[in-house]
């Protein structure tokens, strides 16, 4: 892949400001219509979704820190970080596996779900 299709394919993400749009649906549709394959679509989107999560967790944890009463239960933070992040592998993983048996059509549904699901979205924004 060259460094402008990487960078057009990350441009996807922007999408994902509308509602109801996946930045992940986005950035997997950039891949094919760039030439990679489910798996290397789908590995491209998550792992540019690595300095994002990064980003926002590196702002939301000291305010989840300081939120309520009393010291930090720091246990508790690391404890959710740490099922989050295996949550977030097992889901990772389990696409991995989809997108290496999946053909075309079986994404249609979600991209429907996603037109839908924008379209309400932006409908009650404006309502």
């Amino acid at each position: 892949m060259s460094f402008a299709g990487a960078i057009k394919i990350g441009a996807g993400q922007a999408l994902a400001l509308l509602p109801g749009f996946s930045r992940s649906g986005a950035t997997l549709v950039a891949g094919l219509a760039h030439g990679l394959d489910y798996a290397s679509s789908a590995r491209f989107s998550f792992l540019l979704a690595t300095p994002i999560i990064t980003a926002a967790g590196v702002l939301e944890i000291p305010k989840l820190a300081h939120q309520g009463s009393g010291a930090p239960q720091w246990g508790l933070l690391l404890a959710c970080g740490a099922v989050s992040g295996l949550c977030a592998y097992a889901s990772t993983w389990f696409l991995m596996r989809y997108f290496k048996k999946t053909e075309i059509e079986s994404l249609r549904p979600f991209g429907f779900y996603c037109l839908l699901v924008g379209l309400v979205g932006l409908l009650v924004k404006l309502v």
